[in-house]
């Protein structure tokens, strides 16, 4: 095993869609937002919650590199960019680093 240091980083996002009438509704919301994470910032994403209510979803984002500071700022990006989505609020999330 070599020395480098492996930083994986967790962000986790409780959204709420006020606007979503159907899952059909909620779904093109998160399935956007999750393309536009995935292709703008290079990080894994999945609904990991809620599948089933239409107005609440679990985002998660997860993204690894050899530098914590890195991977702080990619997640600080990707907070940033979910935030920016005009059809969901943020009602909490959390972030971890392993």
């Amino acid at each position: 095993m070599s020395d480098e240091t492996t930083v994986v980083g967790l962000l986790t996002v409780e959204l709420y869609l006020p606007e979503a009438q159907t899952l059909k509704d909620k779904r093109s919301v998160v399935k956007g937002l999750l393309a536009r994470l995935s292709d703008r910032l290079n990080v894994s994403v999945a609904e990991v919650g809620a599948l089933d209510r239409r107005r609440t979803a679990v985002v998660a984002v997860a993204a690894v590199a050899n530098d914590s500071r890195h991977v702080q700022r990619v997640l600080d990006a990707c907070r940033r960019l979910i935030e920016s989505e005009p059809r969901a609020m943020v009602q909490d999330a959390s972030l971890e680093l392993l």
